[in-house]
């Protein structure tokens, strides 16, 4: 592309060149030849003056060559024809192509004066020196601007090359680099928004795998182990029972599949209803009692019961699950999860006996990538998101011992008129 430009720039400036060139050489050459006419005739109306004047006073001296070329300072070749005289000449006779002017004066005189062509060739060979030097000094400058403006443009299409070689190799990072050309600028507005839009999109799948990955974890290992108690009991009550806490478990699996697929839609869509707050949190009890009775600790509940709040129960129980998870792997002692009542919602509280949230981590407990030990870094993270989702707030309430505190709107009941509990 440069050498394209720097050529097409070049041949506009040597076509613009010829054509005013040869017209400014012929006007040139035609004002010259006049001017050196004009010349040679006005030294023939001068020298017939002079020999006018020397006519008139011819008794006190004769007219002779040399008094001619003495007094008349003539610079050219010249013939002299006096009435009833022999003509003479004066100067050198000039060979080849001459240019020639010739004068009668008022006694009978005639002068020719010659001057050779060769001084017009001198004059119009300077006059094309000097135009080539011009044309010469204006290719050179085409040639430089030529090369910026090849450079100017070239450039930022490489770049912009390179942005969407990039764009196309998986690196969405936009570059924000403007030319100062508004066509190429925009070509780059619209590769920086692309840029972004992909990243956006990257980042949504790969929370997307985060988050599934972390929220089909705990229904999955609850369901493993259901089964694994299933394969080793032969009581057939026992199987009837543990097949259906499995097949509980089957359904909330697909309720988390169902709703993330619909985050990964939509985030703002929402599926809340009015449940029963009780049958959520016995759930998350019943299902992580065994996990809790083999690490030597205890899951007990206390508070409120009886209420309703408005929500998703699978997201609900999402969020207990991760806060329940948290307590098991970072906290100590026997889970508390209390249930209460503030003002129109309804709050459960999940506490343990373990050392609680470092003072370093407490205001940034639900970022994501944040964890005081080695884990994923994500649980609370989603679980506020998830809790945010359907209208509620998850907070830390307290560090040492920890309270986590999700809040939920709830639905009035006739018999919850008494005065709510507070802790």
């Amino acid at each position: 592309m440069r050498r394209r430009l720097i050529n097409s720039t070049l041949a506009v400036v040597l076509v613009v060149i010829a054509v005013f060139g040869v017209s400014l050489v012929l006007v040139e050459t035609r004002t010259i030849t006049s001017t050196a006419e004009e010349s040679v005739e006005a030294e023939a109306v001068q020298l017939v003056s002079f020999l006018d004047s020397k006519l008139v006073e011819e008794h006190e001296q004769p007219i002779t060559p040399e008094i001619v070329e003495e007094e008349s300072r003539i610079d050219r070749y010249a013939v002299i024809k006096l009435s009833g005289r022999a003509p003479f000449a004066v100067g050198k006779k000039p060979t080849g192509r001459v240019i020639r002017a010739e004068v009668s004066g008022e006694h009978g005189q005639t002068v020719t004066v010659e001057e050779p062509y060769s001084a017009v060739y001198e004059e119009v060979g300077r006059t094309l020196l000097i135009t080539g030097a011009v044309a010469l000094l204006a290719v050179v400058a085409a040639v430089v601007l030529a090369v910026r403006q090849a450079d100017r443009l070239a450039s930022p299409l490489t770049d912009l090359a390179e942005t969407a070689e990039r764009l196309g190799s998986g690196d969405p990072r936009p570059r924000h680099r403007r030319y100062g050309v508004p066509e190429l600028d925009r070509v780059a507005d619209v590769l920086d928004s692309s840029a972004e839009r992909i990243a956006r999109m990257l980042t949504a799948e790969r929370r997307l795998a985060a988050d599934a990955s972390h929220q089909l974890r705990t229904p999955l290992t609850a369901l493993s182990m259901r089964l694994e108690e299933i394969s080793a009991t032969d009581d057939p009550d026992t199987v009837k029972e543990e097949a259906s806490i499995a097949l509980t478990q089957v359904e909330r699996l697909t309720d988390v599949v169902e709703r993330l697929l619909t985050n990964a839609r939509d985030p703002r869509e929402g599926s809340a209803l009015a449940f029963d707050l009780d049958e959520v949190v016995k759930q998350q009890i019943e299902e992580w009692r065994p996990a809790y009775r083999s690490a030597g600790r205890a899951v007990v509940r206390s508070g409120r019961q009886g209420m309703r709040a408005v929500g998703t129960p699978g997201a609900v129980a999402q969020v207990l699950a991760a806060l329940i998870e948290n307590s098991l792997m970072h906290g100590g002692g026997t889970v508390a999860i209390r249930t209460r009542v503030v003002g129109n919602q309804a709050v459960i509280e999940v506490t343990d006996e373990g050392p609680g949230v470092p003072a370093d981590l407490g205001a940034r407990i639900f970022e994501r990538t944040i964890s005081g030990r080695n884990s994923t870094g994500i649980g609370l993270a989603v679980a506020r998101d998830l809790a945010e989702a359907d209208g509620g707030r998850l907070e830390l309430l307290q560090q040492h011992p920890p309270v986590f505190a999700l809040f939920l709107s709830r639905v009035a009941r006739k018999q919850e008129d008494e005065p709510p509990t507070v802790r």
